[in-house]
């Protein structure tokens, strides 16, 4: 099993229009160290899913068929805005797997095109893809969101953004796994109280701690973070790190 991270920024992505920061003038002068949406391709034998369709140019990245379907955490806008343009193509239908969430985004539901959006996950519902199984794990976030438990080929990998913090029923399912990667939501360095809506460094590392996976992968990261890690490099344990677009796992 092989995951890509094709895109690892927050919704503002890095760097932010219009900001001076450290982080996101290096993000200007260097294209490596851009932030697009949060998203990713899970592959595995003759299976390929992405997670999340935040990027605008999925038509352009990907032919058609040339993936099986879209695992959907979430309708932030972020993280669904491809959907407005995929939706528009002919001769095929693309199943979409995601929470049930009746608004969706925009009107997606309403005009869904060639997006199969029938059959959303219950919590912790397991599904077979070929040889790759996927578990729906229920997160904490301003809207209904999933984060996917992946299976297959002698790897198991969690994928868990937008959360902040885990919910119970999660956290004690995933502590009976032993996790080869935990890509987790990261999108701010540490706060001095508890954030709303994402996890701060303080959290994620916390909840690394907490189901010990042998690789963690701070994902969904915003400029404040990428600054703040500039100044302070050696900040993350060894087995931690931060995702860039375009890795691999």
């Amino acid at each position: 099993m092989r995951l890509t991270l094709l895109g690892t920024g927050d919704a503002r992505q890095v760097p932010v229009y219009g900001c001076q920061c450290q982080a996101c003038q290096a993000a200007h002068a260097d294209p490596r160290l851009r932030r697009r949406p949060c998203s990713a391709l899970v592959e595995l034998d003759d299976q390929r899913w992405l997670i999340d369709s935040g990027l605008p140019d999925l038509t352009e990245r990907f032919p058609p068929r040339s993936f099986n379907g879209i695992l959907q955490t979430h309708y932030h806008a972020d993280h669904a805005q491809g959907l407005l343009h995929l939706r528009w193509g002919q001769g095929l239908t693309i199943p979409v797997h995601g929470p049930v969430d009746s608004e969706g985004l925009s009107d997606l539901y309403k005009h869904p095109g060639i997006l199969d959006f029938s059959q959303p996950f219950s919590p912790f519902e397991k599904r077979l893809f070929g040889e790759l199984q996927v578990t729906a794990l229920p997160l904490l976030h301003s809207k209904p969101t999933l984060g996917y438990l992946l299976e297959g080929g002698g790897r198991r990998m969690a994928y868990l953004t937008d959360t902040v913090g885990l919910p119970p029923d999660t956290m004690a399912f995933l502590q009976q796994q032993s996790l080869d990667v935990l890509i987790l939501d990261c999108s701010m360095p540490p706060q001095p109280q508890t954030p709303r809506n994402h996890n701060d460094l303080n959290l994620a590392l916390q909840i690394i701690e907490q189901l010990q996976p042998r690789q963690g992968v701070l994902t969904h990261v915003g400029h404040t973070l990428d600054a703040w890690m500039i100044e302070h490099a050696g900040a993350l344990p060894g087995h931690v790190v931060m995702a860039r677009d375009g890795m691999m796992v």
